[in-house]
């Protein structure tokens, strides 16, 4: 009799759980419209609550964006930079810098964004984002470089490796890093897979039509309702194929598999090129942050998406590339001839030629260890170099 039951209750489980398979990829483009990002500043109400933040950050999205944020102050939001209105999520990066060789700052504009929202192959069932979750990813003190410089996405396939740096050019035959680079030197890592792509900035002009310096950041999609939407530092982790077939991941038990979502930021750095000499092995971007190596590349998200509507995005939509505003149960759609835009809330130059990195960061290179506390402190234990230039 308890070997009957035992049967139908794994029988009942499997049902269960080809409810919910899905045995391939889906995927939907968030496209952005206005003039530029939301905000430009040093604002960052994960890392630095109520004060301006070290560095400064583009932020797309939710025009309710503050230095503090309730779980549910985006709904309140007036506009969104998001071409789906239903979604006033915030999404922001560290902004990027060009460092003249007379040692002064201009600042990069930010092209345009891209947030991918993949649905990948799970046994789980892929629910929206919860109201108010809030994500960061990557590391703002690393200036080494990882242990891969392809990406790592799948906790049973190594140490997860999220960021990287893609330069698309119009020639495709040239790599963009220097094939010997340990990345240690005053350029990053070629990707394995990919030429064009590697750990830390590239020491080529990224020309390609359209497509310039572009951070590509992989935030995780299993959440953990225990450790709360506040938890930024421990309510995410990466799925794992462990134990699974067919190319799914699956989160563990008890946790919320949600989408897999992944930025493009493309940083207009053709503006620059004749400024600098290419191809030898150094390079003159760096981040708001301070950072020279690109290793510290890092992304938050808060999510003030409409739950229902993501719902029926995640269920039904896989217009790709055409963009999330293609998918019939998107919505209401802004006027990409409109904006929405809103001011820098920490009164500070930030654009044009600076004499110092908004918030006063030091430029620090290749393995020079970083605190990314209130005030950035570093320590100096290795001689790297960036236009030809000890440091």
């Amino acid at each position: 009799m308890y070997a009957k039951r035992s049967l139908s209750m794994t029988a009942l489980a499997a049902i269960f759980v080809c409810g919910f398979a899905k045995d391939s990829r889906t995927f939907a483009v968030n496209h952005f419209y206005g003039n530029g990002a939301l905000s430009m500043g040093r604002m960052d109400p994960i890392m630095n609550p109520g004060t301006p933040s070290t560095h400064s950050h583009a932020i797309q999205g939710g025009s309710n964006f503050n230095l503090t944020m309730t779980d549910d102050a985006l709904l309140y939001s007036n506009c969104t930079s998001s071409l789906v209105d239903a979604d006033k999520s915030n999404y922001w990066t560290p902004s990027l810098y060009f460092q003249h060789s007379n040692g002064s700052f201009l600042s990069v504009p930010m092209f345009y964004m891209n947030v991918y929202y993949f649905f990948e192959p799970t046994d789980d069932e892929i629910k929206p984002f919860p109201l108010g979750l809030r994500m960061f990813i990557g590391n703002a003190s690393l200036r080494t470089p990882p242990q891969d410089a392809a990406n790592v996405l799948d906790t049973n396939q190594g140490p997860i490796q999220p960021v990287q740096w893609t330069c698309p050019r119009t020639s495709y035959n040239i790599p963009s890093y220097p094939p010997d680079s340990d990345g240690m030197h005053g350029v990053g890592i070629q990707d394995p897979n990919n030429a064009g792509a590697g750990a830390g900035f590239p020491h080529m002009n990224c020309d390609g039509y359209a497509s310039p310096l572009r951070a590509d950041i992989h935030f995780p999609s299993c959440y953990n309702p225990e450790a709360g939407i506040q938890a930024h530092e421990t309510n995410m982790v990466f799925p794992s194929s462990k134990g699974t077939t067919g190319g799914k991941a699956n989160c563990p038990p008890g946790w919320i598999h949600v989408p897999h979502i992944f930025y493009e930021v493309y940083w207009n750095t053709p503006l620059f090129e004749g400024m600098w000499t290419e191809g030898t092995g150094s390079q003159p971007f760096i981040l708001s942050n301070g950072d020279r190596t690109g290793y510290s590349l890092h992304g938050d998200f808060i999510s003030g998406w409409d739950e229902e509507v993501l719902q029926k995005i995640i269920d039904n939509c896989n217009t790709g590339d055409l963009g999330m505003d293609k998918c019939s149960d998107a919505g209401f759609l802004n006027d990409a001839s409109t904006t929405c835009n809103i001011q820098n809330l920490v009164p500070e130059k930030i654009d044009g030629v600076l004499k110092k990195l908004p918030g006063n960061n030091p430029p620090t290179g290749w393995g020079q260890e970083v605190e990314e506390t209130g005030k950035q402190r570093v320590k100096r234990h290795f001689r790297g170099h960036v236009h030809g230039r000890h440091v």
